[in-house]
């Protein structure tokens, strides 16, 4: 079957692009785990040590930067409805978060693991349906729903990373973030393309 222009298009600035070609060359899974490493870079929220929870974390390059970041002490725990080939000492669940199965064996391994979560990483994105409205809402759906999941596992002081859509229900996110949050900031990491309305949204400091 032939391609479309767009496919085509979109296949020749996938190739041709820096970070993708540096992801291939470094080892990491998507060109997504620069965008995790230049916030890290700028705002240091994971530590050595530390529990992170990476939610919508396939294909797991946000997850391999995490395992690194936190050492041999530290755990990371993956989530995603997607398989994700194995990373060396990262907990993989395969399942929705949003379901009460995945939520339960997560809940069971953070129990196990009788640590508080430090960091919740949520690169999170719906399945485009073209329709914008229709998008914004599953998008906002997701990122509400990781907050959601930090209000309840997260310990005070620990930090929210969410990826978002500019749009309906954004300032309002934004705001209730800023009630449970010492300092909500917004960050668009130099790998995340330039047309896309995604950016990030960096919750620090927990209030509990």
């Amino acid at each position: 079957m032939a391609r479309s222009k767009s496919s085509s298009k979109w296949l020749r600035e996938h190739f041709n692009d820096e970070f993708v070609k540096r992801a291939q060359q470094e080892g990491w899974r998507s060109r997504a785990a620069f965008k995790l490493l230049e916030i890290q870079q700028r705002d240091k929220i994971i530590k050595p040590g530390m529990v992170v929870v990476d939610l919508g974390a396939a294909p797991g390059g946000w997850s391999q930067v995490a395992r690194q970041l936190v050492g041999r002490k530290g755990k990371v725990i993956a989530v995603d409805l997607l398989p994700i080939e194995p990373i060396a000492d990262v907990e993989i669940i395969q399942g929705d978060f949003l379901e009460d199965d995945c939520h339960q064996q997560l809940q069971q391994i953070l129990q196990a693991l009788d640590k508080p979560v430090d960091v919740i990483i949520a690169d999170l994105a719906p399945n485009i349906s073209g329709i914008k409205v229709a998008d914004q809402a599953r998008a906002m759906l997701l990122v509400e729903s990781a907050f959601a999941f930090a209000q309840e596992v997260l310990t005070p002081g620990g930090h929210l990373l969410t990826k978002a859509f500019q749009g309906a229900d954004f300032d309002n996110y934004m705001r209730q973030l800023r009630q449970h949050f010492g300092r909500v900031i917004t960050r668009k990491p130099q790998a995340s393309r330039a047309r896309s309305r995604e950016l990030y949204v960096l919750a620090m400091n927990f209030k509990g």
